[in-house]
């Protein structure tokens, strides 16, 4: 097993004033030349939006995005004629294909929207854009991983076009979990997005992250309550 720890306080911090972003990973004003992906893994900004504030229309193309609000809700509509809302307890997966042109912006005025956005390479490129949402319920499946997203054609996940997957859990302190990847040669991007965990030795805080390959199993002992996400994508 080789692995790779990038501790919370040394992603990229950027305050926008109606943006506060943490940038595991290069993007916009934020580069390392040593963090620029984990395998196919581009990016995963954990971003704070202000009340009433967003991301203006912009363009992707060749990317599979997935968007797990944590706390409030976000709007959005796009270049397809969508038009809605994800909130915490839902994720969003949006397949760039050819190119989509998309809003994103903080419906309320009070409350701001916590989020993560992650950005994986496609399999196959230049497919029709395509968007698909769902909810998922992690208290009736606690101290087990819920996937939300994968290759597998299984209509109660979403399909992301890549060999990857997106696995979301809450764990119990005391509890041991491990995540067996599904293909041979990915690796696993772990990150912890609450709570107290070691994997192979290394203790994660809340937002610390390891990437782990070069192996088909990965052990977790949770130490404090946890919430943990697991992406899974080839490493090349």
């Amino acid at each position: 097993m080789k692995k790779i720890i990038h501790k919370a306080n040394d992603r990229g911090i950027q305050d926008h004033g109606w943006l506060k972003a943490a940038h595991s990973f290069s993007f916009a004003q934020y580069h390392d030349p040593s963090k620029m992906h984990f395998g196919l893994l581009r990016v995963l900004n954990d971003d704070i939006v202000a009340p009433g504030m967003g991301f203006g229309t912009h363009g992707h193309d060749n990317m599979e995005i997935v968007t797990i609000p944590l706390k409030g809700s976000l709007s959005h509509k796009d270049s397809l004629g969508s038009v809605g809302n994800i909130s915490a307890g839902e994720v969003q997966m949006m397949s760039a294909g050819s190119g989509i042109e998309h809003s994103e912006f903080n419906g309320s005025s009070t409350e701001e929207v916590n989020l993560l956005q992650i950005w994986v390479f496609p399999k196959e490129r230049n497919i029709q854009p395509r968007y698909d949402q769902q909810k998922y319920d992690l208290k009736t499946n606690n101290n087990s991983f819920v996937t939300l997203a994968s290759s597998d054609k299984d209509p109660s996940i979403m399909w992301i076009n890549q060999d990857a997957s997106f696995n979301l859990g809450t764990f119990d302190k005391g509890t041991t979990t491990s995540y067996t990847l599904k293909h041979p040669g990915n690796g696993a991007y772990i990150f912890l997005i609450d709570g107290e965990i070691g994997v192979d030795g290394s203790i994660l805080d809340s937002r610390d992250a390891v990437g782990v390959y070069d192996t088909d199993r990965i052990d977790i002992s949770v130490r404090e309550n946890s919430q943990i996400l697991v992406i899974e994508v080839p490493m090349g």
